[in-house]
């Protein structure tokens, strides 16, 4: 049931599975989203045991992955979870984002459907109908990604929440149908801050994170 990672070298991969980009503990670790307002989807819904010597990620959970604050609770789910692994699953959040994203704009609900929580599913489709009905296409692109960072994470019940604050840059263009630009410019990216929070429940087969919150961040 554990999480297989597979490295963004091998990004053909990344398109298939969510878990194939979040999250896996190997021990040989190293050390982009403008939508316009009416259809940006925002969704407020998205028995731990001793660990024994935690020195080799301490050097990791304070090499800026983390939030002040969220160390407790990803160790708590290191514990529970010990495949878990921090630099791999902010990777793989990051191409999660991506991915969502560009499925979003592409208004890919098949893609959507197993990416994310039921919740949010219909929040994305709901903005995904409205623009359609409007004839809209959006034309947006992820410039990059300026920070990604765990800034919560829990586990209670078996159930993993691990949020990520995402800064990224994002160029973006609305048009109608006839490919005419109603709004936005790819020529200026503009910077986005967001909170997404992906879940898992570690007592199932089934290995996938979901997304199953979105907001914007403070």
């Amino acid at each position: 049931m554990y999480v297989i990672v597979i490295l963004a070298l091998i990004a053909g991969f990344l398109a298939l599975r969510l878990y194939s980009v979040l999250g896996k503990r190997t021990g040989h670790e190293q050390e982009p989203a403008l939508r316009p307002a009416e259809e940006r989807a925002k969704v407020t819904v998205l028995q731990p045991r001793p660990v024994p010597d935690m020195g080799g990620d301490s050097v990791r959970l304070s090499d800026g992955l983390l939030a002040p604050g969220a160390e407790n609770g990803v160790r708590a789910l290191i514990s529970a979870d010990r495949n878990f692994d921090v630099p791999q699953f902010v990777d793989g959040a990051k191409s999660a984002y991506k991915m969502v994203l560009e499925a979003f704009w592409r208004g890919d609900r098949d893609e959507l459907a197993w990416l994310c929580d039921s919740d949010v599913f219909a929040s994305f489709q709901e903005a995904i109908t409205a623009r359609e009905a409007e004839g809209h296409v959006l034309d947006n692109r992820l410039v990059r990604i300026e920070k990604a960072q765990i800034v919560e994470a829990s586990i209670q019940g078996g159930i993993a929440e691990v949020a990520l604050r995402f800064e990224a840059d994002i160029a973006a263009v609305t048009r109608d149908k006839d490919g005419n630009v109603v709004a936005g410019s790819l020529t200026d990216a503009v910077g986005t801050n967001d909170i997404w929070t992906f879940t898992r429940d570690i007592r199932s087969a089934d290995p996938n994170w979901k997304l199953s919150e979105t907001d914007e961040a403070a």
